[in-house]
């Protein structure tokens, strides 16, 4: 059943309005008609099953059927914080990275990355991620959508790192090292409900520097096992690996 979130739409009395692109989509792409059903989410995480009552030109009238909770989201906030990368790399870390339960996504700038974003681009850069990860929830059948931040600088990435329980950059040299304890240690220390924040590079990595300075500020510097893995594809490592250990083998 198609799902849509009710974020920017109304409900009352158990009818809602959907308006917008997701009016479009219902009713233009899925051509759906009076009588079919869609799956809907509330901004508090309850999903529904909805029947399409009536259509206009520009409105969807729907009446809620049934309300459930579902339990779709990783115990744990994840929030990934990956260097800008060239092309539609950050856009696959975000489509995949959604459907394996992060809770934001933090691109940012560093010493070695390529990507400079100028302000007219960063908006539309912005809104594309934010558009991508909507509609990846939705198709992974999520109850939130993770929420795509500006990017930021490297300064400014370490001091939004203080708000959070645990931290944990990954580095090359670890994994070259053969050094594979600090990710699962730091899952384990992990507690339901805590924020975690997961860091990882530009296709250049991290100078000595930076490294550095991350340690200073408290991350756990890790491996992410023996071979060395592409910018876009160290998060959803990270990503897969937590959704392992908290939501398989518990």
């Amino acid at each position: 059943m198609q799902r849509y979130f009710l974020e920017n739409n109304e409900y009352e009395n158990g009818k809602i309005e959907i308006r917008g692109d997701d009016f479009h989509h219902i009713v233009r792409v899925m051509r759906m008609t009076v009588g079919s059903k869609i799956d809907v989410v509330f901004p508090n995480g309850q999903t529904a099953i909805c029947e399409i009552a009536n259509i206009l030109p520009d409105v969807l009238e729907a009446k809620v059927v049934s309300v459930r909770d579902e339990v779709r989201e990783l115990p744990i906030k994840v929030t990934v914080a990956g260097g800008l990368l060239k092309g539609d790399k950050f856009d696959i870390v975000v489509q995949k990275g959604t459907e394996l339960g992060a809770a934001a996504f933090l691109p940012f700038t560093s010493e070695r990355s390529i990507v400079k974003l100028e302000e007219k681009k960063r908006k539309r850069r912005l809104e594309r991620w934010q558009k991508i990860a909507k509609e990846a929830a939705e198709q992974s059948e999520r109850t939130m959508i993770p929420k795509c931040l500006e990017p930021v600088s490297f300064q400014e990435l370490l001091l939004i790192s203080q708000s959070y329980e645990k931290k944990i950059v990954a580095y090359e040299e670890e994994g070259r090292n053969h050094h594979r304890e600090q990710l699962p240690q730091t899952l384990k220390e992990l507690q339901a409900g805590e924020a975690l924040l997961f860091v990882s590079g530009p296709e250049g990595g991290f100078s000595k520097a930076e490294i550095d300075a991350l340690k200073a500020n408290d991350f756990i510097v890790c491996g992410l096992g023996p071979r060395i893995l592409r910018a876009e594809t160290a998060p959803l490592y990270a990503l897969a690996a937590i959704s392992f250990y908290f939501e398989l083998l518990r």
